[in-house]
């Protein structure tokens, strides 16, 4: 196992360094991040001149990646364009700790993702509890009491869930529990923030305003799981070795906890290994519409300035991500099933 794991973080290293050199040329030829520095007005010409030559956007495409990639503390650059060199920026590049500066606000992309990070997990990390708890309960559930009318209703209820659209599920919600329950005299639920800024940050007010964002999250991805994990119960439960545990006298409940469920979780850890690298990115739609202070948001606000030092930060904090939830993965297997062996 350990020569596998040691193997697999090898492999990794070239993976993220392609995966980088990909992302760098898309991000680009995106878009002109000098275009929106000016505000309403475009920058003039000498103007943006300067600013590429403090920015090293004058420098060619793959001497930008190297900046980005290893510093720029080696390089003399002619800044103020006076004929003098100036060392720019002094920055050591991201294999050194440093993830750059932004382009638009000048803050550090560390402190920048650093300061909503903590948001989106709080956001992600309860939906995919919630996804978990339901499509666990639903999925064994149908498959126990297969062709039943609650296994026809739960199968109707996955395919309406897993067609709508994220963004109409989410007007719809606020809609029906923000507007229309405030028109007809009920509790209504927020639309948006972290909390009430007269009550304050309290855990209350969090969970208040946490409830139609989750709920968002959740429906179509309970939809699907909830499929998930009852075909791979229906797969299971008709082994020879579940009649063997029952014919030995094990009880309903140890049979489908200690035998079952075990097996037919690893289609489960497969999709959960995938999905949770995404939970540092955040949800751009859910965060967009309900005023959520995460990670989609502080994207999407970049996308459109293209900046690019905060878009790489973040894309690849996510696909590193990817690289060692992938890892997790496959050794979560070893543990649910034994036949499985890495050399």
């Amino acid at each position: 196992m350990t020569r596998y794991i040691v193997r697999r973080v090898l492999q990794a290293i070239p993976l993220l360094f392609i995966i980088s050199v990909i992302l760098f040329l898309l991000m680009s030829n995106m878009g002109d991040p000098l275009a929106t520095m000016g505000g309403r007005q475009p920058p003039r010409g000498e103007d943006r001149a300067r600013l590429a030559r403090q920015l090293g956007l004058d420098q060619p495409i793959y001497i930008q990646y190297v900046y980005w990639l290893v510093g720029n503390d080696w390089r003399m650059v002619d800044v103020n364009g006076d004929g003098t060199p100036d060392t720019y920026g002094n920055r050591r590049g991201i294999l050194r700790g440093d993830w750059g500066t932004s382009l638009v606000t000048r803050r550090p992309v560390l402190e920048m993702i650093g300061q909503r990070l903590p948001n989106t997990l709080i956001l992600m990390l309860t939906a995919q509890i919630v996804i978990l708890s339901v499509s666990l309960t639903i999925g064994i559930y149908s498959a126990l009491r297969q062709y039943s009318f609650v296994d026809n209703a739960v199968t109707a209820f996955s395919f309406v869930g897993y067609s709508m659209p994220i963004f109409w599920l989410a007007l719809v919600l606020i809609y029906v529990f923000a507007v229309h329950f405030k028109r007809i005299g009920l509790p209504y639920l927020p639309t948006g923030g972290m909390y009430d800024p007269v009550v304050g940050r309290t855990a209350a007010q969090l969970i208040w305003h946490l409830v139609l964002p989750v709920a968002s999250l959740s429906v179509i991805s309970v939809a699907a799981y909830s499929r998930y994990v009852r075909a791979s119960m229906l797969e299971v439960i008709g082994q020879d070795y579940i009649r063997t545990a029952r014919s030995k006298g094990l009880t309903g409940r140890v049979v489908l906890w200690r035998h079952a469920l075990k097996n037919a979780a690893l289609p489960l850890v497969t999709l959960v290994g995938l999905d949770l690298p995404l939970l540092l990115a955040g949800a751009v739609v859910t965060e967009r519409i309900f005023a959520w202070p995460g990670m989609g948001r502080l994207f999407l606000d970049h996308v459109e300035r293209t900046d690019i030092p905060v878009l790489m930060g973040i894309l690849m904090m996510v696909s590193t991500a990817v690289v060692v939830f992938q890892l997790l993965t496959d050794i979560v297997y070893t543990f649910l099933d034994p036949r499985i062996r890495y050399s």
